[in-house]
């Protein structure tokens, strides 16, 4: 059986190459279990449409897996239909929250014939070996699939519960140095070292997140937040150093750090094991906000920690209990502020735009910004299916035809969707004035074309030069 890897690109234009993560356990997975399979990496080296359909044509494919975030929907429907122009009876499955989250428009308005619900890593396996046996796919738990016209789903496949005993990732099925080459581009601004010197890989310590903002969807959405054992991620960092030279690791989560016994574990055993790297993380926004918290920042500081994200995404109360955020602004000014005592750079995000949003709360958000010192990652509410806010968005009549919706759908830097009392210009107008504010203010250097779309998450000089 012949069999296909597709990854997309969900930013062709961009030179930003981030190592697919999850796609990297499904093809793990495949690889462990003997399943042989070519791999057509789009974004790795930016093939454009015609070779992406000499590609496909080059040989008859039985079956061709893709998947990707759900605002890649376009991508998917339009590679779904080569594949099926060159070789009608392939199977095409798809994964990824762009499955997940719209399966049923996924599965009628697309030629995908099969959707994998959810964690892929023990489904694809089971999944390819009934189609290669042309066994019952009912047998097959996790997944949808199409059959005389109807949409038949399958019981959920249980969680993998202990996410430790998964196998590292196998990066050497990728073209691993363009991924490293262009990390210099995904790290976030302070780097001790020239951002040229830098050689990063991800790693995925957790899976799913413990906060319930009505904005997100992800695949793990609804699972229990499970992480990883400080063995096992210091296992496979170490051999990531070893194997590619790296200096810099991307702890790649929706939520690294959700306690500060989980965090001590991990930053005490890096220490102990004497394994030296740049790392950033992402944790709750008000779980380091007491005083004596500095103790563990200062650990975090000393096992290479040089930047943590965590989102303000308002700082208006009203819009911040709209987004169901438990964080207060209080409590992220002072996590910031001691993150900042300690020499580590804090990153956060905004979510601009919900109904609540005028052009008051989005002046005093970026005011907030300025007061932390902090340049943000803005971006506008873009509803992903799923999530509480798509639901509003079409129940107020905002999204009409889920496709039209899900085709226009982009970055989140591009206002799609507007929900606000505001019309579009002053709203981009509002948010440009604030990010033009926080760079005039906080020295970060940006031209005007770079305000919204920084491509990496900037510091400020007055932090750097406190912590000269």
């Amino acid at each position: 059986m012949n069999i296909l890897v597709i990854n997309v690109s969900l930013r062709p234009l961009s030179p930003l190459k981030l190592f697919p993560i999850g796609l990297g356990y499904v093809t793990t997975a495949m690889k462990n279990a003997g399943i042989d399979f070519d791999l057509l990496d789009i974004d790795a080296h930016r093939h454009s449409d015609e070779d992406v359909a000499a590609f496909i044509r080059r040989k008859p494919y039985d079956v061709v897996c893709l998947g990707c975030i759900v605002t890649g929907y376009r991508i998917v429907k339009t590679i779904a239909a080569e594949i099926k122009a060159a070789h009608p009876n392939a199977v095409v499955i798809a994964g990824n929250s762009v499955a997940t989250s719209i399966v049923d428009t996924l599965l009628t308005r697309t030629q995908v014939d099969i959707a994998v619900m959810g964690e892929g890593d023990e489904t694809i396996v089971e999944l390819l070996r009934a189609v290669a046996l042309s066994s019952p796919l009912d047998e097959v738990a996790g997944i949808c699939f199409k059959r005389d016209g109807m949409i038949v789903r399958t019981p959920d496949r249980p969680l993998i519960r202990d996410i430790s005993s998964l196998p590292y990732i196998d990066f050497s099925q990728y073209d691993v140095e363009t991924y490293i080459a262009t990390s210099q581009l995904a790290v976030r601004d302070p780097l001790p070292i020239p951002r040229e010197k830098v050689r990063a890989l991800p790693v995925n310590t957790a899976r799913g997140c413990v906060a319930k903002c009505n904005f997100c969807y992800h695949v793990f959405k609804g699972a229990p937040y499970r992480y990883r054992s400080p063995d096992s991620i210091v296992g496979e960092i170490d051999t990531l150093i070893t194997r590619y030279d790296l200096n810099y690791i991307l702890f790649w989560d929706e939520l690294t750090f959700f306690s500060k016994q989980q965090t001590l574990a991990l930053v005490e055993k890096i220490i102990d094991e004497k394994v030296k790297f740049l790392w950033a993380a992402n944790c709750r926004g008000n779980l380091f906000d007491k005083e004596e918290d500095i103790e563990i920042i200062m650990k975090m500081k000393q096992a290479g920690c040089i930047s943590v994200g965590y989102s303000l995404e308002s700082s208006d109360p009203v819009i911040l209990r709209a987004m169901n955020k438990n964080v207060k602004v209080e409590e992220f000014s002072r996590q910031t502020a001691l993150f900042h005592k300690a020499g580590i750079h804090a990153a956060t995000s905004l979510v601009i735009g919900y109904p609540q949003e005028t052009p008051d709360t989005i002046r005093s958000t970026f005011d907030c910004c300025i007061e932390n010192k902090i340049y943000p990652s803005a971006g506008y509410l873009l509803p992903q299916p799923g999530s509480g806010m798509y639901d509003y968005a079409v129940e107020h009549g905002f999204v009409v035809d889920e496709e039209e919706y899900l085709l226009k759908m982009g970055d989140r830097q591009d206002l799609r969707l507007n929900l606000t009392q505001m019309s579009d210009e002053e709203m981009e107008s509002e948010v440009l004035k604030g990010l033009s504010r926080c760079n005039d203010e906080l020295n970060i250097g940006l031209k005007d074309n770079e305000l919204i779309k920084t491509l990496f998450y900037r510091s400020s000089t007055t932090e750097e030069q406190e912590h000269e």
